[in-house]
């Protein structure tokens, strides 16, 4: 029998965190160099092994998740990507998108973000519960649509929490961390209705080599 399989990329590093600015919808300029390099590793593991056969190819309507989905679609004998914007990370709003890491904290303090999914961190921003609310129902619109489908999502570190948050039922906030590597590999198979499986996470082996970060000392 035939199950809905999603694989979650995250994006490779993009050129708003090496900046250390709050990367938004308005102010993402995409992938950094190393990002690049990250996205096009991901892509030779994936034309090499065979490991995911997609029928269809998803990424978020920023720039850095979009630039990932097309460096490794060729693996995928060049799957037209769709555009869901609802798979985009967690939207600071349009006063502190694009702001530095150093400047926001300096103006509205340290978000915590362990605390009160509800709380506004970024003032015309999206709060947690928010994020997440927007996350599950791309989630939930994409895998109803290919039903019993593969289906490969190049998004963000975020919306990765989100979805494994939410598919093991756990609180929003809390209870434990995630760091997921960019352009690591996230799969999840639903193996009866509405019942998932997390199969593996922050699959980054491919990164092998890399520098873990572009050094901007």
């Amino acid at each position: 029998m035939s199950s809905t399989r999603i694989t979650l990329v995250r994006h490779g590093e993009s050129v708003v965190t090496v900046n250390r600015v709050l990367g938004g919808p308005r102010s993402c300029t995409g992938l950094s160099p190393l990002g690049e390099r990250q996205a096009d590793a991901l892509r030779q593991r994936l034309a090499l092994t065979q490991e995911i056969v997609p029928d269809v190819l998803y990424s978020s309507a920023y720039p850095r998740a979009l630039e990932t989905a097309q460096i490794i679609a060729p693996a995928f004998a060049g799957l037209e990507i769709n555009v869901e914007p609802g798979f985009g990370e967690h939207d600071p709003g349009p006063q502190c998108d694009g702001m530095t890491y150093v400047d926001f904290m300096a103006k509205h303090g340290k978000p915590n973000w362990g605390g009160d999914p509800n709380a506004v961190f970024f003032p015309g921003g999206e709060t947690i519960a928010q994020f997440h609310s927007r996350v599950a129902t791309a989630f939930d619109k994409v895998v109803k649509e290919h039903y019993e489908k593969t289906i490969v999502v190049a998004c963000h570190g975020g919306v990765v929490d989100a979805v494994i948050r939410r598919l093991l039922k756990t609180p929003q906030t809390g209870a434990f961390e995630m760091h997921t590597k960019n352009c690591s590999l996230t799969e999840l198979v639903e193996i009866r209705a509405d019942h998932w499986a997390l199969m593996r996470y922050n699959d980054h082996a491919h990164l092998q080599g890399l520098p873990v970060a572009t050094n901007i000392d």
